[in-house]
């Protein structure tokens, strides 16, 4: 029962750490497909005086993807339904050029500014609309979930190894004597911390099965998959492959990093 509750102990600080690795990489999928959301939301509008080319907007800044020229109809409509026809068309040709620019991926604050520079350096531009406040509002709360998602598991991560280290060094004190004795019979000190790293390649598998388990259970969850939809993400929250193989990784050499500390302390000692 004993020997079951310290695996039990050690299972579940590993496993704390590898939820909180998928859940950092789940939230770091999720503001990656809400910011390509918002990139194909988000636009720039351009006035100028004279009519620009497409390649002339690519040649200011990398960041445009597309150009489209926006028609003066809906704003004349807006202005006055019941103008004749021939002061529509006197007031088109006074209109400036509107210009709508799509852009390759949602930029941060700093990206903008750049990019609205570049716009009014070319001559004809008169206005640049970029929307700043909403955009800098909106980038800065991405930018902020994802900083606190990382100091909360950044801080679990550390917790957790100083549990996992001290668990270790439980189980190497209860196999001291029998480490001592094997070291007079001159075994090598990989052969007496076997039960040492076996316990460590053990109970990190174990971490890892379970962690598979959860985060399959998790990406299936039809609850969980509404809420995204709803917010108009669609990501893949776990990859029975790539992902698992990356938290076994983590727990394996965790595992047997701190087993090898632990060692090599013991080693000093003596």
């Amino acid at each position: 029962m004993k020997s079951i509750r310290n695996h039990l102990s050690l299972v579940i600080a590993l496993l704390s750490i590898l939820f909180s690795i998928q859940v950092f990489m789940i939230v770091e999928r999720s503001i990656d497909a809400y910011k390509e959301n918002l990139a194909s939301n988000y636009s720039v509008v351009v006035v100028s005086q004279k009519k620009l080319s497409d390649k002339s907007f690519f040649a200011l800044n990398d960041l445009i993807e597309s150009v489209s020229e926006l028609t003066p109809d809906s704003v004349i409509k807006k202005l006055n339904s019941n103008m004749e026809a021939k002061n529509v068309e006197l007031l088109k040709l006074a209109l400036p050029k509107f210009y709508k620019l799509k852009l390759k991926y949602y930029p941060n604050p700093q990206e903008i500014k750049q990019l609205k520079k570049d716009l009014l350096k070319q001559k004809g531009i008169t206005k640049v609309e970029d929307f700043s406040n909403n955009h800098d509002t909106t980038y800065k709360l991405l930018v902020l979930f994802k900083n606190v998602i990382f100091v909360f598991s950044l801080t679990v991560l550390i917790v957790t190894i100083l549990l996992i280290f001290k668990e270790l060094r439980i189980w190497q004190f209860k196999h001291n004597e029998r480490m001592s004795i094997m070291g007079l019979f001159g075994a090598p000190i990989w052969l007496r911390s076997a039960v040492l790293f076996r316990l460590s390649i053990v109970d990190a598998f174990i971490a890892s099965v379970l962690a598979f388990i959860l985060f399959s259970y998790i990406a299936s969850n039809a609850w969980i998959a509404k809420e995204l939809e709803n917010i108009g993400i669609s990501i893949v929250m776990f990859d029975p492959l790539n992902d698992f193989l990356l938290l076994l990784g983590v727990a394996m050499s965790l595992s047997i990093l701190l087993a090898s500390l632990i060692v090599l302390g013991h080693k000093e000692e003596v």
